[in-house]
């Protein structure tokens, strides 16, 4: 089944620009769509690198299948068709893209590959912003990687994007009893995972950080940069969930438990205590970059990255990444 409608301007000129040959062209009608393939990907992948070659893949892809485009159906449709299927051809050569399993000792489930999505990264579009970040959160990413490939695929479509069964299954090339179907286990896999969090992702939502985020978030810096760890301990609360990537064996809960392995790993003793910190958001949510000044340094170092779930003042979830050596995060590497 395919779209009834009259091609528009893009599918006009994308189909020119396939029958003329020209590169170019083609390249300028098709570039608006880069962000949110990219962001489309991500949420296949949970990887900003990964995503960023399958994005690259996606375009080559584009070029190469440029003459079976007819504009039957939406050039947007037709592209995320494309960029999905690179996603689960990816998936289906690599075998670490899936969560550790949970009885894994010092381990619960987690994505150890995950990679924070920078917010200057994502579509300026207001209708894609104003669902963005409920479905860019670290939390949602995570969960969606617990669905199998095919099915993820069916979830974001659905579910993110919002297209109807029959688009859905023409895009995935399903029918549409299994695009359902697959549907409704991936919802129950996703509610398992984000017990406490809605998931009508097409209502309007909030993308915008809240004062309180901004608070605790410049409360988190000012701590670490005077080396307070109880000022620290008084922002958690007390089931706390910490990670560590890419490092799928640093999970700790609790805040206490948390803080006392931060502090016994040599946190604010010397060598570790001259930190400088500044403001951020990754997917959509509060960060705080930290820089580290060594001894004999002259410069601080970016050095790792908390990205922080807050919730009622204090914070729920704090996800750390290494973070250097990483230019698509936006941040300077030394202060």
């Amino acid at each position: 089944m395919t779209d009834a409608r009259q091609p528009g301007d893009d599918e006009a000129a994308f189909i020119a620009a396939a029958r003329s040959g020209d590169a170019a062209r083609l390249a300028l009608v098709t570039e608006g769509y880069r962000r949110e393939l990219h962001v489309h990907c991500y949420r296949m992948l949970a990887n900003y690198d990964d995503a960023q070659d399958m994005t690259q893949e996606t375009f080559l892809r584009v070029w190469n299948k440029r003459e079976t485009f007819k504009g039957h159906a939406a050039l947007r449709t037709w592209l995320y068709r494309i960029a999905t299927n690179a996603c689960l051809d990816f998936l289906d050569k690599r075998n670490d893209r899936t969560p550790v399993p949970a009885d894994l000792p010092g381990a619960g489930s987690e994505v150890h590959y995950l990679q924070p999505y920078p917010d200057r990264m994502l579509p300026e579009d207001p209708q894609e912003a104003a669902v963005a970040r409920e479905t860019i959160e670290l939390a949602f990413i995570v969960a969606v990687q617990h669905l199998p490939p095919r099915q993820r695929a069916v979830f974001i479509v659905r579910d993110v994007l919002g297209w109807p069964a029959p688009k859905a299954a023409e895009a995935l090339e399903l029918t549409v009893a299994s695009v359902t179907s697959a549907l409704q286990r991936a919802r129950v896999t996703v509610r398992g995972h984000l017990p406490d969090r809605r998931l009508d992702w097409r209502r309007p939502a909030t993308h915008e950080l809240s004062d309180d985020e901004r608070g605790v978030v410049k409360s988190y810096m000012e701590a670490h940069e005077r080396n307070d760890a109880d000022g620290i301990m008084a922002l958690l609360r007390d089931d706390l969930r910490f990670t560590m990537l890419p490092d799928p064996g640093t999970v700790t809960v609790g805040a206490e438990e948390a803080v006392d392995g931060w502090v016994s790993s040599g946190l604010f003793r010397h060598g570790y205590d001259d930190w400088r910190c500044t403001a951020t958001t990754v997917n959509r949510m509060p960060a705080a970059a930290l820089y580290l000044r060594t001894p004999g340094d002259s410069e601080y170092r970016l050095f790792t990255m908390a990205v922080l779930h807050i919730v009622d003042g204090r914070i729920a979830e704090l996800t750390g990444f290494d973070a250097a050596d990483k230019p698509w995060l936006g941040l300077p590497a030394t202060l």
